[in-house]
Order: C-alpha cells, then structure tokens, then sequence
C-alpha cells in the first residue's frame, strides 16, 4: 500500500559526524528495509571521516575535511538530458519490439515480461482476512501520464520542511525538476498518492508517492525513477526504483487501460499484487526480484510469503469455470505468469492492481456473491513459485536472465567526505554517477559511511567469490574501492586507482563482516568529470540477454 523508504540522508548543512537517521513510516505501516539495517547504516556514522583518513593510501591528504551532501536538489532538466541519452537509443531499441514504450514497459527480459516454464509451486497458502480478495482500481492504484518534449518542466516539492525523499540517493531534496509534466497528471486519491509521469523523450519513468497539490503547487513525500526499458526491477545498486514497498514502479504489473478490455484470453504479463500482513512473512521480508519491503515487516507480518514471491495458480486450476468473465483473464495470467508480491495492504488477503481509468469492474451492478466466491476460490489456489525449469521472455526466447542475481552492488551515492579540493563532485541518480565540476585542481574525496554497497538481502558479497569491478569515467576521473574487516579496520583488498575502462578482478576477502569505502578524483582539464563504477560477481553469461543490454541503461 506504501513503498517510502526508511533510510539515512545527508542535508546540506549536517557534517557526517552529525548525519542523522530520517525514518518516515505511513499509515498502513510503512517504509522499505532493503539495504542496510538501521543498525549497520547508523554505525557508520560518527567515525566516517576517520575511517576515510585511516584508510587512505600515503598519497591521499586529509587536511581538508569538509562534508559533502550526496545530492543536491535536481532543480533543471539538465543532468536528464545529458544522463539518460543511452537510455534515449535504449527505448528506441525496445519499442522496434513494442518493449520499452508507454503501452508496453521495461525490457522483453524483464520479469515483468517472462513467464516460468513448467513452474513448481510451493505449499504456502494466502490466508482469509477481514475483506474479500479484490482485483481493482482505485485510491490505492495508479495511472500512467505519458509525457512528451511538448510537455513543460514541473518543480515537485516536498510535504515536510526535510523535503521531498530520494530513496537511491538516500538524501532529502528540496526539490526536484521534472523535464516534461503532462497536464493530465492526477495522483490516487488514496493516502498513498501513487502516480508515473512516464516520459518517453528521456525515458525514464517518474514514480511518486504522496504526490498531490497544496494551494496550486505539487508536492510528494517521495520520489523514485525507473528505465522504461530497462529490468522494471530494483537491483543492488539502484535499489529503490519506485513507489511500492517492493522497490518498484507501481506501473509494473498493471492492468492497463488499453488492455483492460483488448479481447486476449490472458494478459502478456506478470501482473501486481499486494497482501495483508497475515500472508506476508517477518523472515524474509523479501527475496529475489524484490529489492526492500515494508520497514516494520520483521515485526508486524505473521504469514509465509515475502514480498518478491511470484504468486501462480497451478495448471489444474480451471479458469474457465469461474462465473465473472473478467476473472478468467486473470486467472489464465496467473497461470501462465503469476503475480509479484509487490506492496501490503491492511485487511484485504490480496489485492491485483489496475490503472485508475481503466473500464474493469467486477461487481458490476452492486455486489456479487458469485464474484466474491470467484476471488476466494483464486485465494485458495494460489501458490508461490519455487522453481522453473526455464523462462521464455517476451519475445518468445528462453531467458536465463530473470534469475540471475549478478547485477551491479555498486552505488556513487554518499555521503563523500571531501580530502582535497575546495568543491565537491555530487551524485546524480538520474546518471547514476558521481559528477565532478570542471577544474584544474584536483578533487578527492572518500565514502566510508559503507553505503555504496547496499543491503540488499539476496545479493550480498561472499567469500570466495569472484567479482570484477569496472570504471566507467569521463574527463580523467578516478576510482578507488578498499573493502576493510569491519571489526579489525583491517584492509582485505584495495583497487588502487582505476581510470575509464581499466577492470579488476578479485576473489571477496573473507571476514565475519565488512565496510566497502569508495574513492574519487576529478579530472584536471577544465571539463566536467563522472564516475560510474560497476562491482559484479564473475559468472556464466545467462542465456538471452542481448536485448536487456540494449535495452537498459
């Protein structure tokens, strides 16, 4: 029902001895957990900067020990522009497939895309709760606003003095500068306030949470973003990529307008659901895909099923026997591609989601008794996923790509302690980079706060393992990652500093537990310089994921 995100920001005028956790909870209980415990992200706090100067080569000067905010607020539609031009080329490149576009989102590889080849099913049951099951729009839902380059820029405000909260920066904005706002943006009139401007020019989609208009200005309690045509899934580095708690777009898995009453027997893709507490699990809170879930999940869940799981009605289950017309297509999706556990809800044992606007109705002319046995009969039947013996895209291609867990860990988020330099490169989500001013000076600063490998639950380092970390820079930037023995401060591995297109590979140290800190340093030619680092467990390539890669930034 709600996706804000409990994590630890950084304002303008705090110093990293002064960072302070902001935890937002929302009526029906709350902010995601993926990433670090509120214990391990406080922990890094008051000795980040002795940590950066305690671990920095003899090279590195600590004299100057100015803090830095991760990000400032996004107040022009610059950074979009310039960031997200792969993505530009990348949704041209899906929408030759239809994937990628406003009517047909994220990637044909995406989970949201693929469907599991003689899946097995689990035991775990949804249990009854005090509402029916309901397959609806509404104030819970959302709708999808396609913007164009004819469609002006919006400033978003937030609805508290800390601002409007950016769960991947993990930072609060003052604001944030939408490129194109389409007029007809309306959010759910639920306290939840979902709504995705989804801007096919720049091709990102725009998720909001809370967002409604106070004496003629809009403003949200927080803001998240997602490639059109990319995974429509968090990852461990990007890990909140949306207004569910989940960590996803809630245009993922909607029924849309257009498909709502196309005449198919099924529709061509996962589909959203949400659950009351009594179904979903206190541990986990969530698996693979789903990157976070509700931030008091641990200790208010009492059921078997983590956010993430994919829901399916089994093979036997007769669809065509149901008595509302509307839910035999949804029980042929969910045999065919089940639903993602993406949000709870408080009291109803499932929830699926269509797009306000929509015309669906179940309970046509007032309530059905046959319709209220239809859900409960879906209720009863459904399973989670354990396994698959393959997945076939939305192309029709078998796919190992939706299984595969070795996705980015790594994160230019900060906070960065600046050790040289009198300015400060700033993160920019919208690049996913850390972005240096022009200069001649060198600039160097240090993370050491542990937060630019995130939590995420599924995806943590393991001893042994190979991993391979790549810089990707501009203007002569530089990267450097060290990985310490938490408890000790021992360092296990250092990168040393890495240019554009230089890699290393390594086998993760050993260690009951440790603390990632990232280096940077600008280049000195007088022009802007990035770094976008990537950290990725060396394995087989999965099958089928060439146009994931053209499709994704």
């Amino acid at each position: 029902m709600l996706g804000i995100s409990s994590r630890f920001s950084v304002s303008a005028s705090l110093t990293l001895t002064t960072l302070a956790a902001s935890v937002i909870l929302a009526g029906c209980g709350g902010g995601g957990t993926g990433g670090a415990t509120a214990v391990e992200a406080a922990s890094t706090t008051a000795d980040a900067s002795a940590t950066a100067a305690s671990t920095a080569s003899p090279a590195v000067s600590t004299a100057s020990t100015t803090a830095t905010a991760s990000v400032p607020a996004l107040t022009t539609s610059a950074p979009v522009a310039t960031g997200t031009a792969s993505l530009q080329v990348a949704a041209a490149s899906c929408q030759m497939g239809v994937f990628g576009s406003f009517d047909r989102p994220f990637a044909p590889e995406s989970p949201w895309n693929s469907r599991p080849v003689a899946p097995v099913l689990g035991s775990a049951t949804v249990p009854a709760s005090t509402y029916y099951p309901s397959v609806a729009s509404g104030a819970w839902s959302s709708a999808a606003f396609k913007a164009t380059a004819d469609d002006a820029p919006m400033v978003v405000g937030g609805t508290s003095s800390s601002g409007l909260w950016d769960p991947d920066s993990e930072t609060y904005r003052a604001s944030i500068t939408i490129p194109h706002w389409p007029a007809a943006t309306t959010p759910a009139t639920g306290s939840d306030g979902h709504a995705e401007v989804v801007d096919t020019t720049t091709g990102i989609v725009h998720s909001f949470w809370g967002l409604k208009q106070v004496n003629g200005a809009w403003v949200a309690n927080q803001y998240a973003w997602t490639p059109l045509a990319g995974r429509g899934m968090g990852d461990p580095s990007h890990y909140y990529q949306g207004a569910r708690a989940a960590g996803v777009s809630t245009l993922g898995g909607l029924i849309r307008i257009a498909e709502a009453n196309d005449g198919d027997t099924m529709y061509r893709h996962a589909l959203a659901m949400s659950m009351d507490m009594t179904g979903l699990s206190a541990s986990p809170t969530y698996r693979f895909p789903a990157t976070s879930a509700d931030s008091n999940a641990a200790t208010t869940n009492t059921g078997q099923i983590p956010m993430g799981a994919l829901m399916m009605l089994p093979a036997s289950f007769d669809a065509q026997a149901l008595a509302t017309p509307e839910l035999r297509k949804v029980a042929e999706t969910l045999k065919a591609y089940g639903a993602y556990v993406v949000d709870r809800n408080t009291g109803t044992p499932y929830v699926i989601y269509v797009e306000n606007g929509a015309d669906f109705k179940l309970h046509k002319n007032g309530w059905s008794n046959a319709t209220a046995n239809d859900l409960n009969l879906i209720r009863a039947a459904l399973r989670p996923l354990e396994s698959a013996a393959a997945w076939v895209d939305g192309n029709g291609q078998t796919s190992g790509y939706v299984t595969d867990t070795a996705l980015n860990l790594l994160s230019m988020r900060g906070a960065w302690y600046r050790t040289k330099g009198t300015v400060s490169g700033v993160f920019d989500t919208w690049r996913q980079a850390l972005v240096f001013p022009a200069t001649t000076t060198l600039i160097e600063q240090a993370n050491a706060t542990g937060r630019a490998v995130a939590g995420v639950s599924w995806a943590m380092p393991t001893a042994a393992d190979s991993y391979r970390l790549t810089v990707a820079g501009t203007g002569g930037a530089t990267f450097r990652m060290t990985i310490a023995d938490k408890a000790s401060g021992a360092v296990l591995y250092d990168s040393g500093y890495l240019a554009d297109g230089d890699t290393a590979t390594f086998a993760w140290p050993a260690a009951a537990s440790f603390k990632v800190t990232t280096w940077a340093r600008s280049g000195t030619g007088n022009v802007e310089s990035t770094l976008q680092p990537t950290l990725v467990r060396v394995e087989a390539a999965p099958v089928g994921v060439s146009s994931i890669a053209a499709c994704a930034s």
